[in-house]
């Protein structure tokens, strides 16, 4: 896939389809062993969660647009709004997504591109800030 300037895509630079599943479920397998991260996933659904996550994912990259036809427009902080994400919660997301890209080893700028990017999603993400009482 290109994207509107005839470029290739991340997704096609860092392997397509096979890699964002790959990088999902090794993600999956660190967030199902950390105790604060596990209660905010669907404990009955994992595959579930993995398949909609990589489809966000390979979208989001310039692969199929196949997540917005199942679910519409992604809408991340309303969907995420449910969950008390703090810091703390933000940063064990953060662990867990750079040890499952640590697994799969992308190219060093791809890499670069993937950090920026989780970075900045996880830090919008936070909707919790136990520090504030009104």
């Amino acid at each position: 896939m290109t994207d509107a300037t005839g470029r290739a895509t991340l997704y096609d630079a860092v392997g397509g389809e096979a890699f964002f599943r790959r990088l999902v479920h090794e993600f999956y397998e660190r967030v199902w062993a950390d105790e604060v991260l596990r209660r905010m996933y669907p404990q009955d659904d994992r595959a579930g969660a993995e398949e909609r996550f990589s489809l966000f994912l390979m979208q989001f990259w310039g692969g199929p647009g196949t997540y917005s036809e199942q679910r519409g427009h992604p809408r991340l902080r309303m969907r995420h709004h449910p969950f008390p994400i703090d810091h703390d919660a933000r940063n064990r997301w953060i662990a867990c997504m750079t040890a499952a890209l640590d697994a799969l080893e992308p190219a060093p700028l791809l890499r670069a591109e993937l950090d920026d990017y989780f970075d900045r999603a996880a830090t919008a993400m936070i909707n919790h800030n136990p520090a504030f009482r009104r």
